[in-house]
């Protein structure tokens, strides 16, 4: 369903309102149990993680319609890379590009490790190319978006995509519960290495907005969030290198690769153009005693105050269309090997994101000049 035919459509805006609704119980259940409930003076219950909860609870308890569903999906997809667009503001773009410089090696390096040692083992359990290709170009790169962008290139079937995507659901969905935790313990003091690791080693643009809004309002690190934010945005735009390789590396062989057509623009997503625009529009913002030579400061910090509440809202609403879309009997069905490849995937990603991070990320955000950022 179009957004055209869905604004005309009660049951897409039925989905809406839904996802806005867990949302908003979801944020007062938080404070609720962690405030009234356990006498915290600041709840330490994630409100991200009960939207998420909440909505899987209804989804597989209660059948809801399939026209609801696109309004739910209209959210885990647009409302999120609205999200994440907005969150711009709060960088400049001096400090998104150092945040690049920091987190290229890291993405490219996991990227690489991730796609050879995921294709020995689906070949040693027996799988199809084309399914260990899915899983590995998902886990390395960007969840579906990069798996739905593959499968025509290396002639996946139907059943390749479902399966590959399920691992990648179920795996990237125990990755945004569990690691801000883990990130916490292993870099308490360093929350920038927080960020990188949330970025570097969970699989969906979603699962790592939420991990990273997680992080920021449990632990108080907003610098989390943001390079986890554009951590996330480089392994995006990796899929204009990485998947022609893939191609190569997993398609069939002797196959003609020529009667499916891929668009290799789709692989620029729009919301990291967006991002950096309002990178661009804060940057230039701050520039001089008036923003833009003409506005009230205090307007402007209202503004980008607003702006960055709002980015949040919407991911928000978006985790909770996450929540309300997944379904546990799909994930079930895909069998063990498959479940096999994707767990050890995600330990391979997750466990060379670390090492680099040990070895390398202080030394090279020295060198970039955010050393400050490593202790914040």
């Amino acid at each position: 369903m179009s957004i055209a035919t869905g604004i005309r459509s009660p049951y897409w805006w039925s989905g809406i309102g839904l996802a806005i609704g867990v949302s908003l119980v979801a944020g007062v259940a938080a404070r609720w149990l962690g405030e009234s409930l356990l006498g915290f003076d600041k709840s330490p219950i994630s409100d991200i993680m009960l939207a998420i909860l909440i909505g899987m609870v209804v989804a597989n308890t209660i059948a809801l319609p399939a026209s609801v569903t696109t309004g739910l999906k209209f959210c885990a997809s647009t409302i999120l890379r609205v999200g994440i667009m907005l969150l711009g503001i709060r960088l400049s773009l001096l400090g998104a590009g150092r945040f690049t410089v920091v987190a290229l090696p890291f993405v490219v390096t996991a990227i690489a490790i991730g796609l050879l040692t995921v294709g020995l083992l689906g070949r040693y359990l027996g799988l199809s190319r084309q399914l260990s290709g899915l899983i590995a170009v998902g886990t390395g790169i960007c969840g579906c978006t990069a798996i739905v962008a593959t499968a025509p290139l290396i002639k996946a079937n139907e059943a390749e995509v479902s399966y590959s995507i399920a691992c990648i659901t179920v795996f990237g969905l125990a990755a945004m519960f569990f690691y801000p935790y883990v990130a916490h313990y292993l870099f308490a003091t360093q929350p920038a290495f927080a960020g990188l690791f949330l970025g570097t080693s969970i699989h969906e643009t979603a699962q790592v907005a939420g991990a990273g809004l997680m992080y920021e309002q449990q632990f108080n690190a907003p610098v989390a969030l943001d390079i986890a934010t554009v951590t996330k945005l480089v392994r995006n735009l990796c899929m204009i290198a990485v998947i022609p390789l893939v191609g190569v590396l997993y398609g069939v062989r002797g196959g003609d690769a020529g009667d499916r057509k891929v668009s290799w623009l789709s692989m620029v997503p729009w919301f990291i153009v967006g991002f950096a625009l309002m990178s661009g529009l804060r940057t230039v913002g701050d520039m001089g005693e008036r923003p833009f030579g003409f506005l009230d400061p205090a307007l402007w910090d209202q503004f980008v105050a607003f702006t960055r509440g709002t980015a949040e809202r919407f991911l928000l609403i978006a985790m909770a269309a996450v929540g309300l879309t997944s379904m546990l009997a799909g994930i079930i069905k895909i069998g063990p090997k498959p479940f096999i490849l994707g767990l050890f995937a995600a330990f391979v990603i997750g466990g060379v994101s670390l090492t680099l991070i040990y070895a390398f990320a202080d030394t090279l955000i020295q060198l970039v000049g955010i050393q400050q950022l490593a202790g914040q």
